[in-house]
């Protein structure tokens, strides 16, 4: 049975946050690239603040590690708006959307 864990986001603004993922710690780090196609991007880090991953998009309808699960990732990460479970964040709408860490 998955289990799903909620990512905490705050509303319309670049953030940093540590969470833990499964058994492991890690340092997000959201950015808006405010360009056409561009809009919010994730960053993981390990605790110490290695690169792991860099410039996700955050993309409804995907696991957006998906193409990462050779960096041992134990889970998948998916992102959606609750008004319209399709539409990306917007700059003012990252409070708003819900970025889902799942497992197996």
């Amino acid at each position: 049975m998955p289990s799903y864990y909620r990512v905490p986001l705050k509303p319309g603004a670049p953030q940093r946050l540590s969470v833990a993922l499964g058994q492991v710690e890690y340092r997000l780090t959201l950015k808006y690239r405010d360009v056409e196609q561009g809009g919010w991007v994730l960053d993981i880090a390990d605790a110490n603040d290695a690169p792991i991953v860099s410039g996700v998009p955050l993309v409804t309808g995907a696991d957006l590690l998906g193409q990462y699960k050779h960096l041992g990732f134990a889970g998948r990460l998916w992102v959606q708006t609750p008004s319209n479970p399709d539409a990306a964040p917007t700059f003012d709408g990252l409070g708003d959307a819900l970025l889902w860490w799942v497992t197996e």
